[in-house]
């Protein structure tokens, strides 16, 4: 009904106001300085030609006699505007999806798309100071004052508003346990400031919006404060406000204002012009700057992506009267339709995949000059425990060298948190987005977690000798297990390590007291990463192998390792990882070998092999054990030693009860989850399947490396 309409446009403007706070928010201007010269020239090309576009379709709106009563300049800046903008947030979801984000062209185009962002701000503040307010005000001294105004209050924000928020900032980062969450004093202050912010804007004579960016610009990005209130408000503002100011926004579109053959030829001229400006401009200095034909053209369809920022530009030119329904609703189809093209077009003409052969990589391949593990974490909780693992794993005279590659997991979902995600997730040093720098170094993490995986890294890379690679891989979980294997071969890993999907906290001291699941989906991704990976992977089930360092001799005696030998390749397989914890003398290994009914040859070499390089304070047993006893026996064993860490093979050979036994988690194997389900807290688990390499020989295939 009518009536609901001003209550519709009211509530969709505080979302709006909101919308752009958070805008603001994200954006760092000190990184977006430190952004790239190419980044810049192509932001800059992409804003230009499509400039010099908007002023020949001006031309022909006044001689064709739309909107011949709106000052020239005013419409100039208005088209300009909507022309050459590019839709930030639609943007990083089409990178996500199309797994473009840390690749050269989705690098490139988030950051010259954030400078692009800036310009469009102030390009429409210009053109709103210039349209001025409607009525017997207005007048060119009055677009001046409203300017000048608008400049001092720039000036102002950012001199003394923006020392009031560090000093706020400062008082919600201090690292105390009372200051685990930001007060809600300071959090309810700086959302009253959004709207003291817009009103301000607004009694100036620019719309309100300007003003809440502003205040988001002012809010600085090293700490948590930011993350915190962004984490507050941001479900809220974009899953509920938001889509009213789209409903809004639809019920103003009338397409059926464009009649006639001219306005329907005036709607391609647009669109023709929208997207040659941007693509060609942006083409054409990408390739001035070197890049490849082929992703300077997907560069260019990349920027010329619309979206929420564009119709946001669309409606405060109607509101401003410098557009009518009919123009409009011509720039509203156009906006839509360099949206939809913008992915079908860049899975066309530019797919960063390359032809290899897969490879298989063996671990205990000796002929390698070095090992190469990729680590991959779901949070921060999996870093103290896995860097123990590694630890573990290494001596003074360890050889090969270790490579450690750990890989930072973030789901990409729906939401529009994971949009932001997909923004903070920075590479190579130029994270203009939300960056939180770590202390002492000059590299930045994306988000309070981030900045405690990278730290601890940092930590970890000075303190031994182990070289650590930090990346971070954005998708869904339903492609999560593709990204992994691709990084997988194009690292030449060894072996994958990935986190079970269930953790457990050390303050319970009673058995599966405490049990966080992360969630199904990751699970599903382990079980395809088994299925699919061309190297050895291991399930790494912590348990409390966290507590207590590798570091001191006091400590590290504490460190009992166990390897369950049952026979087959797995079991091989974690024997040899054993024995490469054997060589680190902190490490303590037992190996209990469970004899079956026959043994084979290749198990009696490796156990051969394992028993003259065992050390002397190290432990070889071989039990015999009733075929109806087993699985108590195993557990009994475990139990009573004391272990920290239990290494199996997933599918290693079974003998006498274990047959019988239906296994809840089949990524963990038999032994695997028996122990899981029977071991108290403090016994973590670490299952290893081994790949053949034979079974790769001759084979291609077409890989996408894209994390």
């Amino acid at each position: 009904p009518s009536w609901s309409t001003p209550i519709l446009e009211s509530v969709a403007s505080i979302g709006l106001l909101f919308f752009l706070f958070l805008v603001g928010l994200e954006l760092d201007l000190a990184s977006i300085r430190q952004s790239s010269r190419r980044a810049f020239c192509i932001a800059l090309a992409g804003i230009s030609l499509p400039f010099l576009f908007a002023a020949a379709v001006s031309f022909i709106l006044r001689r064709s006699g739309f909107d011949d009563e709106v000052p020239y300049g005013q419409l100039l800046l208005f088209l300009g505007v909507s022309l050459s903008i590019t839709a930030f947030p639609v943007l990083a979801r089409i990178l996500a999806e199309l797994k473009l984000l840390t690749t050269q062209v989705g690098q490139t185009a988030m950051a010259a798309a954030a400078f692009n962002d800036v310009v469009a701000w102030i390009l429409l503040a210009l053109a709103v100071a210039l349209a001025g307010p409607s009525g017997p005000s207005s007048g060119p001294l009055v677009s001046v004052w409203i300017l000048a105004s608008g400049l001092g209050f720039v000036a102002f924000m950012l001199v003394v508003v923006r020392r009031v928020m560090e000093w706020i900032a400062k008082k919600c980062s201090s690292p105390a346990p009372e200051r685990a969450f930001a007060d809600e004093a300071y959090i309810c202050l700086t959302l009253a400031g959004v709207m003291a912010s817009g009103f301000m804007t607004d009694l100036i004579g620019i719309h309100a919006i300007f003003g809440a960016f502003v205040f988001g610009l002012t809010i600085p990005k090293g700490g948590e404060f930011a993350g915190r209130v962004m984490k507050r408000i941001e479900d809220f503002v974009t899953g509920l406000l938001l889509p009213l100011y789209f409903a809004s926004s639809g019920l103003k579109t009338d397409v059926a204002k464009i009649q006639g053959a001219e306005a329907w030829g005036l709607l391609a001229v647009v669109i023709s012009t929208a997207c040659a400006g941007k693509i060609l401009g942006t083409f054409a200095v990408a390739m001035m700057c070197m890049m490849p034909a082929r992703e300077s053209l997907a560069l260019g369809v990349l920027m010329n992506t619309k979206g929420l920022v564009e119709l946001i530009v669309l409606n405060i030119g109607r509101e401003k009267k410098v557009l009518n329904d009919e123009m409009f609703a011509i720039l509203v189809l156009m906006a839509l339709f360099t949206t939809f093209m913008t992915t079908p077009t860049v899975m066309a003409i530019y797919k960063p995949s390359q032809t290899t052969r897969r490879r298989s990589h063996e671990l205990q391949d000796t002929s390698q000059p070095e090992l190469r593990i990729l680590a991959c974490i779901h949070s921060s909780r999996n870093v103290p425990s896995l860097i123990n693992l590694i630890d573990a794993t290494t001596s003074a005279a360890a050889k090969p060298t270790l490579h450690l590659f750990a890989i930072h997991l973030v789901e990409l979902t729906d939401r529009s948190s994971s949009i932001m995600m997909v923004q903070r997730a920075r590479r190579n040093g130029l994270p203009f987005i939300n960056c939180f720098t770590i202390p002492g170094t000059r590299r930045a993490a994306s988000s309070p977690n981030n900045y405690q995986i990278a730290a601890s890294f940092e930590s970890y890379c000075h303190a031994s000798r182990v070289t650590v690679h930090h990346s971070t891989a954005i998708s869904a979980l339903h492609s999560m297990h593709e990204d992994i294997c691709h990084v997988a071969e194009d690292k030449r890993a060894s072996v994958i390590i990935l986190p079970f999907h269930k953790q457990w906290t050390m303050s319970s001291g009673r058995g599966d007291e405490g049990v966080e699941n992360v969630g199904n989906g990751w699970r599903v991704v382990n079980r395809r990463v088994l299925e699919t990976a061309t190297c050895s992977v291991a399930v790494f089930v912590d348990r409390g192998f966290s507590g207590g360092g590798l570091d001191s001799p006091e400590e590290a005696a504490a460190k009992k390792v166990c390897v369950l030998f049952f026979g087959g390749a797995d079991d091989r397989e974690a024997l040899k990882i054993g024995c490469g914890m054997a060589e680190n003398p902190a490490v303590s290994l037992t190996v209990i070998r469970f004899l079956g009914d026959s043994c084979d040859e290749s198990d009696e070499a490796v156990l051969s092999e394992a028993k003259v390089n065992l050390a002397a304070e190290d432990e070889y047993i071989e039990k015999k054990v009733a075929a109806k006893k087993v699985v108590e026996e195993l557990v009994s064993i475990v139990r009573g030693k004391g272990f920290q860490l239990v290494v199996v093979g997933r599918n290693g050979a079974k003998i006498g009860d274990m047959e019988e036994h239906q296994a809840d988690n089949p990524e963990l194997g038999t032994v695997g989850d028996i122990l899981l389900a029977s071991t108290a807290t403090g016994t973590s688990l670490l299952v290893i399947q081994h790949h053949d390499g034979k079974e790769m020989k001759g084979k291609e295939s077409v890989g996408e490396c894209s994390v």
